[in-house]
């Protein structure tokens, strides 16, 4: 009688069957977001780039037009105006978000454990508000009679600027308007803070380091990967500012607060010119791409990551 060999493909072909079936499994359970991810995002996004290639108001067909929108914006005013004034507010609050935000992080890195819940939650709460309701809410205390700030100056003996209705001043009142959401930046920064190894500072107290030796030589080094990352997500979010100049100036006075997304908005939906626009966003996309890979870039110089060989 011949004896049988075992079969050596059952184990790899019920291997395979199963992997497979892990495989469709997994793509299954992703398809939705790959489907919402091509529908509403890779879609659009392609869309737009053939766009702003053509003339197209939405009503009648695209008409190719070439590099016409993009060499128009070489003397296009509002384009020059629009990209100024985001650029200077991006200068006006990054620094400002960095800084402030590391100061409100070390105040709240004092406190002990029983209240820094409670001081977090405060502090970040308006991150996460509605942005019109706090827009509005800005316009009342910015209002140059009845608002709160001017009423205060008022009782100093000082006379309030006219804040969002002067050239002069409404900038400013914008980037004021916008430290109110340090709460995000001060939680990224706490964090950093808390992840610290107190056997550094221990160290360095032995060694006769005061506080000021110690912040510089080991909690900004520490912080390093904090700041970089708060940085970069300064820079897209200042490029992309909108709802607070579109709801409290909407873009005024005399285009004193046109920001470049604003700006793109009128020459998409309300100007109905698709394709301008489109060439707009894309030129936006260009810009922070630019200067993201740029800071990333200069990160090799100042980052410093825990177990990292220099």
């Amino acid at each position: 009688m011949a004896a049988t060999t075992p079969s050596l493909k059952s184990p790899r072909n019920g291997g395979s069957r199963l992997a497979r079936r892990e495989a469709l499994t997994f793509y299954l359970l992703i398809s939705p977001w790959l489907i919402g991810l091509l529908i509403f995002v890779l879609g659009p996004i392609t869309a737009s780039l053939g766009f702003s290639f053509t003339r197209w108001d939405l009503l009648t067909a695209p008409a190719v037009v070439g590099l016409r929108n993009y060499t128009r914006m070489l003397d296009d005013r509002f384009f020059w105006q629009s990209l100024s004034v985001t650029v200077r507010y991006t200068l006006m609050y990054v620094p400002s978000e960095l800084i402030g935000g590391l100061l409100l992080a070390l105040l709240m890195n004092q406190v002990g454990a029983r209240g820094i819940r409670s001081i977090r939650t405060i502090y970040y709460m308006p991150s996460v508000l509605s942005g019109v309701a706090f827009v509005v809410v800005w316009m009342w205390l910015f209002h140059p009679e009845a608002g709160l700030i001017n009423a205060t100056l008022a009782m100093a003996g000082i006379r309030g600027p006219r804040w969002l209705t002067d050239p002069g001043t409404a900038l400013t009142a914008l980037w004021l308007m916008s430290l109110w959401g340090l709460g995000r930046t001060a939680i990224i920064y706490l964090a950093g803070l808390r992840g610290i190894p107190k056997e550094l500072y221990e160290a360095a107290a032995i060694d006769g380091a005061g506080a000021g030796q110690s912040f510089r030589r080991i909690t900004l080094p520490m912080l390093t990967p904090a700041i970089f990352f708060n940085l970069v997500l300064s820079i897209i979010s200042t490029f992309q500012t909108f709802t607070s100049a579109f709801v409290a100036t909407n873009g005024g006075p005399l285009d004193a607060t046109l920001f470049y997304v604003l700006y793109l908005y009128r020459k998409a939906f309300q100007e109905f010119q698709m394709g301008y626009a489109s060439a707009l966003a894309w030129v936006l996309f260009l810009i922070i791409l630019g200067l993201t890979l740029l800071v990333v870039r200069s990160g090799q110089w100042w980052v410093y990551y825990e177990g990292e060989q220099r």
